[in-house]
């Protein structure tokens, strides 16, 4: 499986930007570029539109950029002028169905975002910045790029980084706008895409560029992979410090990128060493606990360096839960100071199945959870466990041992697996 990873961290998203580092991964981008220099025999109002992809050096390295002369008569165009234009071109030029999709969501994306920030419908919104030819060129020349690189026949695995806005003011048709502009900060939330604000006073993310990004299927997760190929692209604004320097890479998935990164997700562990609360407060505590947002509690033996025996508090939960929990561990313990950290982990998926198992002629039902990896063309098992409050209650209703029931489901176990191998 290929691996495209949208490195933003130096220069935020722009669809020009997209555009001419998708293009520079391509071998031969003059036949793309060629039938973007068509768009403009779909749409009316244009006097001069020509297409090119320049190398320049920004920062001492060569990048490319994309070189792009619009001449228009018509300053406004509706939405639903420009949507026609989109979806004639692209039936003409034949792309994909799941191309096509694509294209119309991430249009689709950009009149909604406008429309809700206006408080008006989709069909009313009078377009300003966004209806001209460049919108069209941006989404059909990365769509272009995408379908070329086998994005959209589910072949590649995409990852983007952390994506800087920017800061300060923008320029707009509707004044002096902060930044993020509104439509962007519209196309960006509920998105899944991880942003930061800065490093610098300027637009950094576009609404279309941020749209191209929305309508992707991707993780924000840096992916082990083994790089082919680097492209390095650039808009044209230049800042004192900071490079604006985009970058694409393109590859082979590693092993764990197809089949365990997908699993990957943060975890946040929350510890304190405690020397002198008693066993009723630490009791307490843990069943506070039991009622939180936390993954797990453990309680550690130690000895401090003034050689007095104490434990240590270990919390696991998610990272949006940390400070919750923290001030937990402040209030019932008195600690003086807490320590935290996030990881990332792996964590498999897993079904439940629910069966009976018979003793003494009688029937009990028991849960198994059944945990496995999810490859490309089959699940790869990992185990298979009965749960232990299922054999809790069976032991308490046959006045058994639990390490007795356990032998009796662990008859079942062959069943299962013999069971999941024909499923898998």
């Amino acid at each position: 499986m290929k691996t495209l990873f949208i490195d933003t961290t130096n220069s935020g998203i722009s669809g020009d930007m997209l555009l001419a580092g998708l293009l520079g991964l391509i071998d031969n981008p003059v036949k793309i570029i060629n039938e973007l220099n068509e768009i403009s025999k779909f749409i009316s109002g244009i006097v001069d539109f020509k297409v090119s992809l320049a190398k320049i050096e920004r920062s001492g390295i060569e990048v490319y950029q994309l070189d792009v002369v619009i001449k228009e008569k018509k300053n406004h165009r509706s939405a639903k002028t420009l949507k026609e234009a989109l979806n004639t071109f692209m039936e003409e030029k034949k792309f994909s169905m799941n191309a096509t999709n694509y294209a119309n969501n991430v249009f689709d994306s950009l009149i909604t975002a406008e429309a809700n920030v206006h408080g008006k419908l989709a069909e009313e919104i009078h377009l300003h910045e966004l209806s001209s030819i460049d919108t069209l060129l941006d989404i059909i020349g990365v769509t272009r790029a995408l379908e070329t690189l086998d994005v959209f026949r589910k072949e590649v695995h995409i990852s983007i980084s952390e994506l800087p806005l920017g800061g300060g003011t923008v320029k707009t048709a509707h004044g002096i706008l902060p930044v993020p502009a509104p439509a962007t900060s519209k196309i960006i939330e509920n998105s899944g895409i991880r942003v930061h604000f800065g490093p610098v006073d300027s637009e950094l993310t576009t609404p279309t560029g941020a749209a191209l990004l929305r309508n992707l299927t991707f993780t924000c997760e840096k992916p082990h992979m083994n790089v082919e190929k680097i492209a390095c692209s650039t808009g044209q604004k230049i800042f004192n410090n900071f490079p604006n320097i985009f970058r694409v890479f393109y590859g082979k998935s590693s092993n764990l990128t197809s089949n365990l990164e997908k699993y990957m997700e943060k975890i946040t562990i929350i510890e304190t060493d405690v020397d002198d609360v008693s066993g009723e407060v630490i009791g307490h505590l843990m069943k506070r606990l039991e009622s939180e947002n936390i993954l797990d509690v453990q309680i550690i033996p130690a000895w401090t360096k003034k050689r007095r025996p104490s434990n240590i508090i270990k919390v696991l939960c998610s990272p949006e839960n940390k400070f919750e929990i923290i001030s937990i561990l402040l209030d019932e313990l008195g600690t003086l100071g807490v320590r935290f950290t996030t990881f990332d982990r792996v964590c498999v998926e897993r079904i439940y199945e629910n069966i009976e198992i018979e003793i003494d002629g009688k029937n009990y039902p028991i849960k198994y959870k059944i945990s496995y990896i999810k490859t490309l063309d089959q699940k790869q098992l990992v185990n298979i466990k009965p749960e232990y409050e299922d054999l809790n209650k069976i032991s308490e209703l046959t006045g058994l041992s639990l390490k007795k029931v356990q032998m009796f489901a662990q008859e079942k176990l062959k069943y299962f697996y013999q069971k999941l191998n024909k499923e898998m």
